[in-house]
């Protein structure tokens, strides 16, 4: 039980990856706050963690609602008393745009959500983690936010500020009690694909040259295996990181 007592909230709990962290933080011992827009797919995890003696609440989140996000900060502390570890997963893919086919709405858009949401719930969560002196954050970013070949424009750059901003993060408060980490994910089996809109022929052209060089596609259940390291005591002097999780993909360029 390697989070026995600890109180977490992870984003886009409702599949995916999130979904195989909020069942391994639960089985764990964690109180988890499974958070998504998919209320169907929310109540499913929270049904499976409970009917194996675990303890979970759904909460319906639009992370680029400030409001939805102060609602599930508090409904953690209203419903466990307290907040351990924040894990910012939520996010959506663009259509694979080069530069040049890049639209404001597009570009905006999964801002909103990869980046923007993930600073908005850290930044609420920051109060209870500085009054403990203690707290975890865990963000989601990817390989495409460490090299410029695995999606277009618009997510390779949001993905590039996430790593930013959880190594500023982690440094900032380290002497405050708090880890802030990511993780960066090859290719893994999830549902992201299906936030793909208006595929970009030549963007998926060029993405496609390096994607074929990925070892194998990874599992969820491998990713939340990471998240639960670095939620852990375990990880308690790795901080202000990013850990790649992608079989050896990026260990050719």
């Amino acid at each position: 039980m390697k989070l026995e007592g600890k109180v977490a909230i992870i984003t886009g709990a409702a599949s995916g990856m999130g979904r195989a962290m909020a069942l391994k933080f639960a089985s764990e011992g964690a109180s988890v706050v499974a958070a998504d827009m998919n209320e169907e797919g929310l109540q499913k995890v929270v049904e499976e963690i409970t009917d194996h003696g675990g303890t979970a609440t759904a909460v319906t989140v639009n992370v680029t609602n400030q409001s939805d996000i102060d609602n599930m900060i508090e409904t953690a502390v209203n419903e466990y008393g307290t907040l351990d570890i924040l894990v910012n997963n939520a996010g959506i893919m663009d259509g694979m745009e080069p530069a040049g086919e890049i639209t404001d709405e597009k570009w905006d858009k999964v801002f909103d959500i990869n980046t923007k949401g993930v600073m908005r719930a850290t930044r609420k969560a920051l109060p209870l983690f500085l009054e403990k002196q203690k707290g975890v954050i865990i963000n989601t970013a990817s390989t495409g936010g460490m090299n410029g070949a695995h999606a277009g424009a618009i997510y390779t750059a949001s993905k590039h500020a996430v790593v930013g901003f959880t190594k500023n993060t982690g440094w900032m408060y380290a002497d405050k009690g708090i880890r802030c980490n990511a993780i960066a994910p090859g290719a893994v089996e999830t549902n992201i694909g299906s936030t793909m809109q208006g595929a970009s022929e030549a963007g998926m052209k060029r993405a496609g040259m390096t994607h074929g060089l990925s070892p194998r596609t990874g599992s969820a259940e491998e990713i939340a295996n990471v998240a639960l390291f670095l939620a852990s005591d375990e990880a308690s002097f790795v901080n202000g990181t990013v850990i790649t999780a992608d079989a050896g993909w990026t260990s050719a360029f």
